[in-house]
């Protein structure tokens, strides 16, 4: 299947912006159009690559950004939710938990983490922080927050289409959504799924976001727009699953035995996933699981998860 940057046409109205590799801050998007009407689904990781996004919408669809009515955020990272502020006049339509979540971590405060690492002040954490959103420009970013949150369920009509928002998490992170489009059969996932790259459980249970994986399979939907990485079928759903399952398994047998998550995270041998785009992600994984099974609430701090994760891709590479 092609794999390009920029827009592809999924017919009846809608599209997809996809940004290729897919790895970290570079996700992908969709746009739902009829009557004159149009939705964005999720903005990008900076305001550069979401102003680029809009002029290709804008020169290939018909659409410009200040008729835009609507911009929903599948969930709360920055790579889906830094553009917000280029849509005006538009309602931004998110979960509750995202709401929460965004104003939690603000892009403010990825711009201090990057100048951090940049500073070389975070040790090896700053080191690999910075490198790995080093094409993207925080600073530049202005915070637009939701103006209508849900939690369960939502719909909204683009035209004579219905849009459903289906809440999921928490999984990804504290509030995913899918969007669904049921008259074109069409899912828009947010990062429920990413294909050819690894799942990163911020938030988990696994168990969730396996659940989500099985439902979007039950409603077999014809075209699938992942957070990252190209379109896919049933088939990818499925690897992204495969993959939750593995992680579980794997990590709880080194929980039984008394592991630690970084310990254990050293320690799974990732056969076929280990050549999945930033494998280190299993770091966080493992963590999310340990937190899950010792009933610990309070999230492990982000800089120590980055710093467990750049060991693996410094190691590794």
């Amino acid at each position: 299947m092609s794999y390009a940057k920029g827009l592809t046409d999924l017919g009846n109205g809608l599209w997809a912006w996809l940004q290729p590799d897919g790895g970290w801050g570079y996700s992908n998007a969709g746009l739902i159009t009829n009557s004159g009407e149009s939705v964005l689904v999720d903005t990008l990781f900076d305001e550069h690559l979401t102003d680029e996004m809009l002029r290709a919408m804008e020169a290939s669809c018909g659409i410009r950004r200040d008729l835009v009515e609507t911009v929903i955020n599948t969930h709360a990272n920055g790579d889906h939710t830094h553009g917000n502020a280029l849509l005006t006049g538009a309602e931004i339509v998110a979960s509750e938990a995202s709401a929460r979540e965004m104003e939690a971590f603000p892009p403010s405060l990825m711009a201090q983490l990057k100048a951090a690492g940049q500073a070389n002040l975070m040790g090896e954490a700053g080191r690999y922080f910075a490198e790995i959103f080093a094409p993207f420009d925080f600073a530049g970013v202005h915070h637009s927050a939701p103006t209508r949150t849900f939690s369960g369920t939502a719909s909204l009509d683009v035209g004579d289409t219905r849009v459903q928002l289906l809440e999921v998490g928490p999984a990804h992170t504290a509030g995913d959504i899918l969007v669904h489009v049921p008259d074109s059969n069409t899912i828009f996932t947010g990062d429920i799924l990413f294909i050819e790259g690894t799942p990163v459980v911020w938030a988990g249970p696994i168990s969730n976001w396996i659940a989500a994986c099985d439902l979007i399979e039950a409603m077999d939907p014809t075209h699938i727009v992942p957070g990252h990485g190209p379109l896919t079928g049933l088939y990818g759903v499925r690897e992204v699953a495969d993959y939750l399952r593995f992680v579980e398994s794997e990590a709880h047998a080194r929980f039984t035995i008394g592991m630690g998550p970084e310990e254990a995270a050293m320690d799974i041998g990732l056969g076929r996933y280990a050549s999945w785009r930033d494998a280190e992600r299993i770091a966080v994984n493992v963590d999310t699981a340990w937190r899950e099974w010792s009933n610990t609430p309070e999230p492990t701090p982000a800089t120590e998860l980055f710093g467990r994760m750049a060991k693996l891709y410094y190691d590794r590479r």
